[in-house]
């Protein structure tokens, strides 16, 4: 009896206790959105509404449309870093005009299900990224332990206040750490974020707030096209932006997703995600905001606070925007030092500790993956960091099928056997060639792939190779157990072909000659 795939909205019916528990989650997202979303703005050299008006619609439409529920998207170190430069050289309307064509190649990824393509991101190349986004979690709250002086410059708290500040801290993640074993009505970080702004408030302890970033206060986001020339010289300037933009995004989104499916053991759609992240960005970019995409620190304290459903993202950005209309003068109350407590939790159950343990068990290319991914993601970018660690992993693959080609060598009577194991593929072609010795082969040689399989054109050009030594050795070549498709596609060596009822019925995936086959399934 075939097995349904539960949906997400089956597996969590929203009951009373469900919706508590997703309103709950939606409000500590919200406030610990607020200064993510000032602080990437600075990061990016725009106004900090245009960090909470891109958190405040990115989030509210992936929630609603996006293919993981749960997941909370905003705006994003990993896009504003590379924004700045953007913003520097041609202003904020460029920057609304990236953002817009960003999103149209994500939709058209989606479109054309690209994303399904995050499934050759190996398991390495994972734990790399969600240790390495841990640690740039991590390193990014020690900003909130700078004040800024009279002369605009950054300078770091120190004595009684830095003491208060790190004592804040050290409660903040005592309430998350022990809430849990009291109660399970209120979640965690939303009950450290309110015990510490209460003894903050009513002790009017010396620290800094929310508002000493920035104010939050401002209106309804306001339709606008951006105002840039509609010409070809634009697109030029924004195009290569809006292209490592789309990069970065949707793959911080769909490993994000992943982390977040495993998290919850819920199923999504990531086509359906790359077209919600493009829409999102389209709108943003359209109502004066930065865009962005899937944010791995926030979506943690959405699950780990109960959230399963959309209601929780939907709820987040409802209130970020009442924050920002109706309440900026009560958020901006809140001490930075909950929030830093409550990201330090979320690096603590974001890295993946495991990673020390079995380091030392997996094959060296994994552990060296790992490692390299974690550096990379630190010290540059994502998008860098998974495309390194899919090559390398790639190329570790191919290495290793390219040395398990080899032949078993048999001699009958009238013939001399060579029996084929192992793929055939460009990284075996040379090895391939390197098997037989035509010049102490007898007149008569057959070659039998059944236990092997031919994937790709350097394989084919590989097989033809073969058959023009033997045709000027003046030996008798046979060669048996290939595909209608190797049968089809070679020239010089498919006479040679011997037909049976055995042969395998995979395509190959090259384009040889005019014919184009796929891999479907191998006898």
């Amino acid at each position: 009896m075939p097995i349904r795939r539960m949906r997400n909205q089956d597996q969590f019916p929203l009951n009373p206790d469900r919706v508590r528990i997703e309103l709950l989650s939606g409000l500590t997202v919200a406030l610990a959105l607020v200064p993510e979303a000032v602080a990437f703005a600075f990061v990016a050299g725009v106004n900090p509404l245009v960090g909470l008006y891109a958190a405040f619609i990115v989030c509210l439409i992936t929630s609603v449309f996006g293919g993981r529920p749960g997941m909370i998207s905003g705006a994003t170190g990993a896009l504003a870093v590379v924004m700045v430069s953007l913003v520097a050289s041609h202003g904020v309307n460029y920057l609304f005009a990236a953002v817009v064509l960003m999103g149209l190649l994500q939709i058209v990824a989606g479109i054309f299900r690209l994303g399904r393509f995050i499934r050759l991101v190996p398991h390495p190349v994972m734990l790399g990224f969600v240790n390495g986004l841990a640690i740039v979690i991590f390193l990014a709250q020690f900003s909130q332990f700078k004040v800024t002086g009279p002369d605009g410059a950054k300078t770091w708290i120190s004595g009684l206040p830095l003491v208060y500040m790190l004592g804040l801290v050290a409660l903040t993640m005592a309430v998350i750490h022990f809430v849990p074993r009291l109660t399970r009505l209120v979640p965690a970080p939303l009950a450290a974020i309110l015990v510490v702004a209460a003894v903050v408030i009513g002790f009017d302890i010396p620290v800094p707030r929310v508002g000493d970033m920035a104010s939050i206060a401002g209106g309804l986001p306001e339709f606008a096209i951006p105002s840039v020339p509609f010409t070809l010289e634009t697109l030029e300037i924004i195009l290569p932006y809006s292209i490592i933009f789309a990069a970065i995004g949707l793959i911080e989104s769909l490993l994000t997703f992943n982390l977040v499916g495993e998290k919850t053991g819920t199923r999504g759609g990531a086509s359906q995600e790359c077209v919600a992240q493009g829409a999102a960005n389209v709108v943003t970019g359209f109502f004066g905001g930065m865009g962005g995409c899937a944010m791995i620190g926030q979506s943690m304290i959405n699950v780990e606070s109960g959230a399963r459903t959309r209601l929780s993202g939907i709820t987040a950005a409802v209130l970020l925007l009442s924050f920002i209309l109706f309440a900026s003068s009560l958020i901006e109350q809140i001490p930075l030092a909950a929030l830093v407590g409550v990201m330090f939790m979320v690096v603590i159950g974001t890295f993946a500790w495991k990673s020390f343990t079995i380091i030392t068990r997996v094959p060296r290319i994994d552990a060296a993956v790992i490692i390299l991914v974690t550096i990379i993601t630190v010290l540059t970018d994502l998008a860098i960091a998974v495309v390194a660690g899919v090559i390398i992993s790639a190329l570790a693959y191919a290495w290793s099928n390219a040395t398990r080609i080899r032949a078993t060598v048999e001699d009958t009577d009238d013939a001399r056997i060579y029996s084929i194991e192992g793929p055939l593929f460009f990284g075996s072609a040379a090895g391939f060639q390197e098997l037989f010795k035509p010049d102490e082969d007898p007149d008569h040689v057959i070659v039998d792939f059944k236990s092997s399989r031919v994937a790709d054109q350097s394989a084919l050009q590989a097989i033809e190779a073969l058959a023009s030594k033997y045709e000027a050795a003046g030996i008798r070549l046979e060669l048996r157990h290939l595909s209608r498709d190797c049968h089809a596609l070679l020239s010089k060596a498919g006479q040679l072909m011997i037909d049976s009822d055995d042969d395998p019925d995979y395509g190959l995936a090259v384009h040889y000659g005019v014919r184009i086959g796929r891999f479907d399934t191998a006898h």
